[in-house]
């Protein structure tokens, strides 16, 4: 599915020329959050948003956005000790992982997957932190990559990939 995202999402900066890839830079804590207003809004239902970035870089003020934007009213802090957070009463739903203490192989792996299914089974946007402890391929997913950029951060929204052709499907379009 190819949403575009990249229009008007409320954070400072205009997005980038890439039709692939939306670009934006966030000057403030409030600018990130307006990003995570704007995206929550605009994400496909039950998306699942990977979020990169160093210590700091704004992965909880983004999904605080996303769960204004949800209805979802209780202070949202990163789950780093909880490891996942859900949120049921949001519309829709939020499910929050961060990953970052697992670092075991197959940890993250076992624990995205189960929190996946019920993110699923609830219709939830799922907000993923630190996705990069994953060895799961995810081509469902959106990217959301920050980092600090002069005095503020850079967000980078990446769509998710589409489907690889196989063999059998090439041959049968050519």
């Amino acid at each position: 599915m190819n949403v575009n995202l990249c229009g008007d999402a409320e954070a400072s900066g205009s997005p980038g020329a890439d039709s692939t890839q939306c670009l934006w830079e966030l000057e403030t804590l409030e600018t990130t959050r307006a990003l995570g207003r704007g995206l929550a809004q605009r994400l496909p239902k039950g998306a699942i948003l990977l979020l990169e970035g160093p210590l700091g870089a704004g992965k909880t003020s983004l999904v605080q956005g996303l769960a204004l934007a949800c209805g979802i009213s209780e202070p949202i802090t990163s789950p780093t000790f909880s490891l996942a957070q859900h949120y049921p009463d949001g519309n829709p739903p939020l499910v929050h992982l961060d990953l970052y203490r697992l670092d075991t192989p197959g940890s993250a792996d076992e624990l995205f997957l189960q929190e996946e299914e019920e993110a699923r089974a609830m219709g939830a946007l799922m907000a993923v932190e630190w996705p990069e402890r994953l060895r799961l391929v995810l081509p469902e997913a959106w990217q959301l990559d920050l980092a600090y950029q002069g005095e503020g951060r850079q967000a980078r929204l990446t769509p998710p990939h589409a489907p690889a052709m196989n063999a059998s499907t090439s041959g049968a379009l050519g």
